[in-house]
Order: C-alpha cells, then structure tokens, then sequence
C-alpha cells in the first residue's frame, strides 16, 4: 500500500519583485534507492508425493514418510514450529485410452515448509529430507530478518536521489530550487528474490550445493519541489 508523506514548510511561498507567489513553479521528480544485502534466513518447500491404486493405503504411506522426513530435519537442529504443511491434496488420476477414461489411482501431495536460519546447512536440508522421503522440492528462497531496516536505508537513498534530481533540473534551467520538497509520495519497496528452483529430486542424488547470493532491497519515491526564477 502507497503511503504519501506531506512535509510542510512553515515559510511563506517566495514572491517575484512584483510581491506574486509562486505557487505553480514546481519540480516533480522519482526517486530510487537500492541495497545489496546479504540473506541470513532461507525458506524451502519440501514434497511427499506418494501415489497408489488404495486411498487409504497411499494416505498412511504418505503420512508416514512425511513424519520421518519431519523427524530427520527435527535431528539437524530445524526447531518444530519452523516446519509447517504449506500444502496438502489428494487428486485421483485417469489415463486415456481411445477416449475412455480409465482410473489409474490415487496422488497424495503434502508440501512442508521449512524455515532455515542456518544458511550453512540448506544443502544438508535438501539432502536428508531426499533421503528420507521427499520426492519434490520447491520455491528455495533467501531472505534477511531485518529487511524493514534495509527498506528504511533504501528510502533514505531514495529521497537523497530525488533531491539530486531535482538539484540537477534547476541547474539545467537556471533557477533557483528550495531544497526541502513540499511533497513525498512513497512508491513501496520490493525485495528480489535471490534463488527460485521447482525440481523434482530422487533419493540418492549427489549433495545439492545452494548458494543465497545477494538481496536486492528497492524503494522508490516522488517528490516535489518548489523553485523560484532567477532574476
């Protein structure tokens, strides 16, 4: 959501020789401030996709192969409540032949969630939930704890682009410009995604290597300024 942040100057609009404001000579400028930050939080969507003729039997394999790889990741030190059911379906699944529809069985999907603040272990994640039952593993993403500080560091960045901007302009065109804006509108923030990966993985793969790179933090701004002509 936009936020539009209004700074007022107490002073009186300049006046022209004549004793006119001049309240329609304005500058209206973007800003953009972006940080390159390194991610300390990871996020992986690991699968238990089980498929079988018996719903029930395909349900309880299902389940059972998903509390080992829940109790696996519980052993290299993922605290309980940072392993969560992102997902969950069952979807019945039909071939086709000379186009008769035939019943095939059954597809059990159970997507976990795992935070990892641990970055030095993601790979190990990825490789013992493999080993111990997830077939699919998705949306691997890294992120910072603090990216609201970094957001505040990058509107920062922002304004002061602006303000050059708009020093620049009224340079160009010779007049002269009052540095403090008469309006900021904030144009949000956003926060590029650093690794995203949907494979499907098989048990005894060799050991996935996942690097979390940098975090792009944006902000971007308008603002306006008031300036006066040069005499």
């Amino acid at each position: 959501m936009k936020e539009e942040l209004k700074v007022y100057n107490n002073n009186p609009p300049p006046l022209d020789r004549n004793g006119r404001s001049h309240k329609g000579h304005l500058i209206k400028v973007s800003g953009e401030g972006e940080l390159a930050v390194q991610p300390d939080s990871a996020s992986v969507n690991l699968g238990i996709i089980t498929e079988g003729k018996q719903l029930i039997m395909a349900q309880q394999q299902n389940s059972a192969e998903a509390t080992k790889v829940i109790d696996s990741l519980i052993t290299l030190g993922i605290p309980k409540n940072h392993i969560q059911t992102f997902d969950y379906r069952i979807e019945s699944e039909y071939d086709f032949d000379q186009g008769k529809q035939i019943f095939r069985g059954y597809k059990i999907s159970h997507i976990l969630k795992v935070i990892i603040d641990d970055l030095s272990i993601i790979g190990n994640v990825v490789d013992t939930a493999v080993q111990n039952g997830v077939n699919y593993v998705s949306n691997v993403q890294f992120t910072a704890k603090n990216k609201d500080l970094f957001y505040q560091q990058a509107l920062v960045l922002a304004v002061n682009n602006a303000t050059e901007k708009a020093k620049t302009i009224a340079s160009t065109i010779n007049v002269s410009l009052i540095p403090t804006p008469i309006l900021i509108v904030e144009g949000g923030s956003s926060v590029q995604p650093v690794f995203n990966q949907s494979a499907t993985f098989v048990k005894g793969m060799a050991s996935t290597p996942l690097e979390p790179g940098q975090i792009k933090v944006r902000a971007d701004v308008i603002a306006e300024f008031k300036f006066t002509p040069s005499h």
